[in-house]
């Protein structure tokens, strides 16, 4: 379902109709990453890997207790940028990534989604601030790797250019040739709004609760759906004989 006030169906069915190139981010829009993988642990391990090496200090206390491993890895990239440490604890994190694609949960709709819009002529990129190679193997073993590639961007070495920074967005749009005015992103956090606007890419937000709505629409975010099957059923009238 769509949670737009105004004659939900018809916004989100011009939005769609619209859209010649879709970005989607990875993890949330196309699957729970750390569904039981618990991300939380994986944070906790950072932290603990930091503690030993006496590096705790590079942490702030609500950073420590934070459950997103990404906001230990940029935490400590602010106070060293560009070190061999931030190099050793991201690959560490695209470790722990690829382990989790193994128990990660597809998000409901997604893989029809994804091959209905293929199927149709729409092209498609994943823009993540997840590692491309988690991205490329969870593609892969679903047989969606073909709707994407080559078009999978996601985290670098260099860190500041991780979503809100539109960096990879761009690169997408450039390489596919796509004019932003024609280009859609569907993505679940505030940083994904805000590197689609930056970018001046459409943009639906997908919330698959409460929270991450209430996040998205604090962000500025106007068109978000609760659940994917409203764009399935929009994507697949647009595929329809007659």
């Amino acid at each position: 379902m769509t949670s737009d006030t105004s004659d939900p169906t018809e916004g989100l069915r011009k939005l769609i109709e619209l859209a010649r190139f879709v970005l989607f981010d990875f993890d949330g829009p196309i699957c729970r990453l750390f569904a039981r993988h618990s991300a939380v642990g994986v944070a906790r391990e950072q932290v603990r890997w930091l503690e030993e090496r006496g590096l705790h200090g590079l942490l702030t206390n609500g950073v420590r207790n934070d459950p997103d491993p990404q906001v230990v890895l940029r935490a400590v990239d602010r106070r060293r940028p560009g070190s061999d440490l931030v190099v050793d604890l991201e690959e560490r994190l695209t470790h722990e990534e690829l382990t989790a694609v193994d128990s990660a949960w597809p998000t409901e709709y997604a893989d029809a989604l994804i091959r209905t819009w293929s199927a149709i002529g729409t092209r498609l990129a994943i823009t993540t601030n997840n590692s491309p190679r988690a991205a490329i193997r969870y593609l892969a073993g679903r047989g969606l790797i073909d709707c994407f590639a080559p078009h999978i961007y996601g985290r670098t070495q260099d860190l500041r250019l991780l979503k809100p920074n539109p960096y990879c967005v761009r690169r997408a749009l450039s390489a596919m040739g796509a004019d932003p005015a024609g280009s859609l992103m569907i993505g679940d956090t505030p940083s994904d709004f805000h590197a689609a606007r930056a970018a001046g890419v459409h943009f639906l937000g997908y919330a698959r609760d409460a929270r991450k709505e209430g996040l998205l629409r604090e962000a500025g975010a106007d068109r978000i759906v609760t659940s994917l099957k409203p764009v399935l059923d929009v994507v697949y009238g647009l595929g329809a004989p007659g």
